[in-house]
């Protein structure tokens, strides 16, 4: 099976390179003697590992070769094809696009299921555009009036290429009541908020959960994170937990990890309401602003 064609390349070089490496350390081979059977260099090998740059054709037959696993070439041969071919869908916002940034898009892009806790404001998925200018304004307050629009812009864009496209993901969020009440851009950019993300769980696609101040301490408290599912055929490509911070994202793709997250989600999950009672608890809170 092949990945799909709608998939970003950038996402595709990423699990190009990541199934590579796990390739390479199942066969427990080092670098250098990966290197030494294509007859190329070290730094060459640890560049496909880190999706500085593709294989050779020829390159990549030996590479599998040496792993074990030459039966799943034609696989990896159209991995290398789809990602050397396309554009990202955000090419045209490359100069708004912090550069950590650029992998999130592509995997969320190309993901079937994205699942997030979210403390502090309603997800960048799910906010109107008053409320988007409100956020990014406040976050980085040095930027100029024509580059929060553009940043803006981007995170519409971005909605676009995950909520309306053919055959959405499934995007399931808990959010805190907390990061509802935040009167960001003011009570009138609030209740637009807050209208349109109840208007968004009747799509089939979106579950919200609310997990009300009731709840008390709980797993979420040590920040936001983001659980990203990849594409049935990269059968074993488990997806990442992807947490950002001021500076840049970071991404945690082995299973210990992922678990690690998705546990914590899911007690999240059993604090917070039911996702059919979301609709209703959140037009009380727009009621009471």
């Amino acid at each position: 099976m092949v990945a799909s064609a709608s998939s970003s390349p950038t996402a595709l070089k990423w699990w190009f390179a990541v199934e590579m490496r796990r390739l390479r350390e199942k066969a427990d081979l080092t670098r250098e003697e990966a290197a030494a059977a294509i007859k190329g260099s070290v730094q060459g090998v640890g560049h496909i590992e880190t999706m500085k740059s593709l294989p050779k054709p020829l390159e990549l037959d030996k590479l599998l070769e040496i792993y074990g696993v030459p039966e799943r070439a034609e696989f990896f041969q159209d991995l290398r094809v789809r990602a050397k071919r396309g554009k990202d869908w955000w090419i045209g916002f490359s100069g708004s696009v912090p550069s950590h940034l650029n992998l999130f898009l592509g995997l969320e892009s190309s993901a079937i299921q994205i699942e997030s806790w979210d403390a502090n404001l309603v997800p960048g998925l799910f906010q109107t555009p008053e409320y988007a200018h409100a956020t990014i304004k406040a976050g980085r307050p040095e930027l100029p009036a024509a580059e929060v629009d553009r940043l803006v812009e981007l995170r519409m864009a971005r909605q676009r290429q995950v909520l309306d496209r053919d055959n959405p993901p499934l995007v399931w969020s808990v959010i805190a009541e907390s990061a509802l009440s935040w009167q960001v851009g003011g009570s009138d950019v609030v209740r637009g908020q807050l209208e349109h993300l109840a208007d968004l769980t009747t799509r089939s696609y979106v579950e919200v959960q609310v997990l009300p101040l009731a709840a008390g301490a709980h797993t979420g408290t040590e920040g936001t994170f983001t659980l990203l599912s990849a594409p049935p055929e990269l059968e074993n490509y488990a997806g990442c937990a992807y947490v950002e911070d001021r500076i840049k994202g970071h991404y945690y793709e082995e299973v210990e990890q992922i678990t690690t997250y998705r546990n914590a989600l899911t007690r999240l999950r059993v604090l917070a309401i039911n996702p059919t009672e979301s609709p209703e608890y959140i037009h009380r809170l727009i009621k009471d602003l």
